[in-house]
């Protein structure tokens, strides 16, 4: 199915609705990204509540060209709703250099504390990027490790 396919609304719970050229309706329709970390914009699964697929985006910039900026906005809005990950911007403390430990972290969406439970939680995404999943399952992202500041990469390094 490509991007003429279907069209995009919310039905009154506030629920994506897809419904096809061919008239099938589904209802609470998950937006799923084929590659949430490497390439957010391309590859985009819109699924049912059974977990099947019913439409494919190859990328949301192409979904905006084809179907207008109305699909996007939904599609985008349903991603934000479903996904978070902050950005840590500093590490201020953490309770020990052993795991189990408590970190406590700047990030995007303000200050925040959070328990590693192991060394294997945090996970290097290429050269510079980490993933850093706490004990609740929040996944927290460092884009650039050299972009951290001096303290910040000190603590850092005692688990790396």
């Amino acid at each position: 199915m490509n991007d003429l396919d279907f069209q995009l609304s919310r039905n009154t719970f506030g629920r994506l609705v897809l419904t096809t050229c061919d008239g099938q309706i589904y209802e609470n329709i998950v937006p799923v990204r084929a590659f949430p970390i490497s390439a957010p914009g391309a590859g985009l699964a819109l699924v049912d509540e059974e977990g099947h697929e019913r439409a494919w985006i190859d990328s949301l910039s192409t979904l905006e060209s084809v179907a207008g900026s109305e699909a996007r906005a939904l599609i985008e809005a349903a991603l934000a709703e479903r996904e978070f990950m902050p950005s840590i911007l500093r590490l201020n403390r953490v309770s020990t250099f052993a795991t189990p430990s408590t970190w406590e972290v700047s990030t995007d969406r303000g200050e925040t504390s959070f328990v590693l439970k192991g060394e294997e939680d945090i996970r290097a995404l290429n050269a510079s990027s980490l993933l850093i999943t706490g004990s609740d399952g929040v996944q927290y992202r460092i884009f650039d490790i050299t972009a951290l500041d001096k303290h910040s990469r000190r603590l850092l390094d005692r688990f790396l």
